[in-house]
């Protein structure tokens, strides 16, 4: 029986980007999972900030009936930061980490380095039963699940529908929409992010998938950057010169964009799920002519492939109480926890069955676009070396003004294949 308080209203907290983030819950000192409490073991988890987590652990903790103690140990802000102290730790075999919740993009790397255990048996079948497949895919390196998908996100298409009565299907069209509205004087802007960093990578990934595109080859070894890639390529170069974007998009991320929509400048904005409760407290009037649809495509004979972010939960090769990390793994993001969390700090679930949920309603009004979205959902480049694909993509896109589409795919695709080349984990 769940020991969980009753959840909150409708109301949720999305996080800006992967995940939820709102008040910190106190940072636990750390400790060498040996166990204080009678000879119980401690198991650490290390988990970036989540506003109610510390309430899923306690009920993880009661369900655990003495056999092993989950202490919450709370990671930075930046993931940047947490991505540092997970491997200077976990390179220096580091015992005192158990369970490690890790950006969707760093699974691969994590496995090769040979720092996480595998899912194997009945645990794998439990961390795969009812799991959308994108969230899934995130968890594996080489065949083998090496985590469990505890919560995913995608971005939607947010509109005004005073000004634009249907939504776009794709970039064309709302690029057209939004020049006809600047020409007649109204709300005009498509905001979204564009600045160097991930945010820029996830777009353009995101355009790639749809274009049917492909950055790396199938087993991650070769960078291609194919046909769909150029086409990507030229979306983005035209979107970002045809006057409709916001004077600071090339240094726009994602709450910037959340408050420059909400300043009323924009028709469009394309942002992750937590630009909803915060319009609706920051502009209630705003908020009921802002309505969702999927994310706009290349083509209009085929739906856009939207790029998930989210965390995983891994068990570290290192963890003194492997058994009992699995364990605490498993209850964590278990269906009844997932719900909780979504409806509490609005991430959202991994298990397609959560959203079917009554409480899920009123919780998530767009619950039903979110899931078409990631039942066909684009992952990230899957490779080891992403962290330094993802760099050399972000710096050779930025600014998308600059992009020369055939000359701009060669680019990427030497420098995405010298990063191939580097070897190891990089700090």
């Amino acid at each position: 029986m769940s020991n969980l308080d009753r959840p909150r209203s409708g109301r949720f907290r999305f996080g800006a980007a992967a995940v939820g983030l709102a008040l910190l819950a106190p940072l636990v000192a750390c400790g060498s999972g040996d166990g204080g409490d009678g000879g119980v073991p401690t198991v650490n988890l290390y988990y970036p900030p989540e506003q109610n987590l510390q309430k899923v652990v306690d009920d993880c903790n009661a369900q655990a009936g003495g056999r092993y103690r989950i202490a919450y140990r709370i990671l930075p802000r930046a993931a940047d930061d947490q991505r540092v102290q997970l491997v200077r730790r976990l390179a220096a075999e580091d015992s005192g980490m158990d369970v490690l919740g890790l950006d969707v993009t760093w699974t691969q790397e994590f496995a090769s380095a040979g720092w996480l255990r595998e899912w194997t048996g009945e645990r794998r079948a439990e961390a795969e039963r009812g799991t959308l497949a994108g969230p899934l895919e995130t968890a594996r390196y080489e065949e083998k699940l090496y985590a469990a998908p505890k919560n995913t996100n995608v971005q939607l298409l947010w509109y005004r529908s005073d000004l634009v009565p249907n939504p776009p299907r794709t970039w064309d069209e709302m690029i057209g929409v939004a020049q006809q509205l600047r020409a007649s004087g109204q709300p005009y802007r498509v905001i979204t992010m564009g600045a160097q960093y991930e945010g820029l990578v996830v777009l353009y990934n995101t355009l790639v998938a749809s274009a049917g595109g492909q950055i790396l080859s199938d087993d991650g070894g070769r960078a291609v950057f194919d046909d769909g890639a150029v086409r990507a390529l030229e979306v983005l170069r035209r979107f970002a010169t045809a006057g409709v974007t916001t004077p600071s998009f090339s240094n726009t991320i994602e709450d910037q964009a959340r408050l420059e929509f909400q300043s009323g400048a924009g028709a469009f904005q394309i942002n992750w799920p937590f630009v909803y409760p915060a319009m609706q407290e920051a502009d209630p009037e705003l908020a009921k002519k802002v309505k969702w649809a999927r994310y706009p495509g290349v083509d209009p004979q085929t739906p856009s492939r939207v790029t998930i972010g989210g965390v995983n939960l891994a068990v570290s090769r290192y963890s003194r109480h492997p058994a009992e990390s699995f364990a605490a793994a498993a209850c964590l993001r278990s269906p009844e926890h997932q719900k909780f969390s979504a409806i509490n700090d609005g991430v959202p679930p991994t298990i397609e069955s959560v959203y079917a949920e009554p409480e899920m309603a009123d919780a998530y009004p767009m619950r039903d676009t979110i899931l078409e979205e990631l039942k066909d959902a684009a992952t990230r480049p899957r490779s080891p070396a992403y962290q330094n694909i993802s760099t050399v993509l972000s710096a050779t896109l930025s600014p998308p003004s600059n992009i020369r589409p055939a000359e701009t795919a060669d680019r990427l695709r030497k420098a995405a294949q010298d990063a191939l080349e580097s070897k190891g984990v990089l700090p």
